[in-house]
């Protein structure tokens, strides 16, 4: 692979995902080892062109002997289609780019939900706020997880009683319309930074549901062993939520809604 040479990514230090990947492109020898900067510390004066507004949502990729500058999904086509040029004809293609462009954004602008960051420094541009993006990002993590939980739920089998497919997909939603209600009174400034990490948080609880479908397959374990896994995830989710939480700075009360509203499902589930 070949290394771009004289150009600096700039990214985001509060985002650990960015920090993580622009290392990844200097430790494959994607970028040179001086090649990476976060944007908070990279000086306007170095490049006149530099539009520091467009590189807080969209990452620059600064040419140091030009100073020409691009942003987003053509830095990172930049980087790999120098890396391998045999992409690069796929870089160009239109109708790739225009995809590729909209799940750049929809990660773009949701990134700071996905892995929460250091303290917001209110001194330093902030990435810009999509209603879009981020509810396209609730609807997603929500069918995705009500997915795996509908078919999770048959390997409880016994222990849970039977509902209709699309239970789980009821309940996700249900959670969502119910905490966006109370956080509008908690904190309604925080409505939608809280909604993006409560669905990543129940993401990250259907992933870890995921283990469970390959120990069925392998050992066809007992429905009390699917409970257990299942009660062990709640709980992780639980510490994640409580995290979350503090680093929004908007207490307990949405976690314990949050405990409160699935205990009542639960109920309603045995009850109904």
């Amino acid at each position: 692979m070949k290394t771009l040479k004289n150009h600096l990514i700039l990214f985001d230090a509060e985002c650990p995902l960015c920090t993580f990947y622009t290392r990844g492109f200097v430790n494959l020898g994607l970028l040179e080892k001086e090649g990476r900067l976060s944007y908070q510390e990279f000086q306007d004066a170095a490049c006149p062109v530099f539009d520091r507004q467009r590189a807080v949502n969209e990452i620059a990729l600064v040419n140091q002997e030009t100073g020409e500058v691009t942003y987003g999904i053509k830095s990172l086509f930049k980087v790999f289609g120098t890396a391998v040029p045999l992409l690069k004809p796929l870089f160009e293609f239109g109708p790739f780019v225009w995809l590729m462009s909209k799940c750049y954004a929809f990660i773009s602008y949701n990134r700071r939900v996905i892995v929460p960051g250091n303290p917001i420094q209110n001194d330093v541009l902030q990435p810009g706020f999509s209603l879009k993006y981020r509810i396209l990002y609730l609807v997603t993590t929500c069918l995705i997880t009500a997915a795996i939980l509908s078919v999770y739920a048959k390997l409880m089998n016994g222990l849970l009683p039977h509902g209709p497919a699309y239970r789980e997909y009821l309940v996700c939603g249900g959670q969502i319309i119910f905490q966006a209600v109370v956080v509008g009174f908690v904190n309604k400034n925080r409505r939608w930074d809280y909604l993006g990490n409560m669905m990543t948080i129940s993401f990250i609880g259907a992933m870890l549901l995921l283990p469970g479908f390959l120990i069925d397959i392998l050992f066809n374990m007992k429905p009390i062993f699917y409970v257990g896994w299942f009660l062990c995830t709640a709980g992780v989710m639980l510490l994640l939520h409580v995290k979350r939480s503090k680093l929004l700075h908007i207490g307990l009360t949405m976690t314990i809604t949050w405990m409160l509203y699935r205990l009542i499902v639960l109920a309603l589930i045995f009850l109904l």
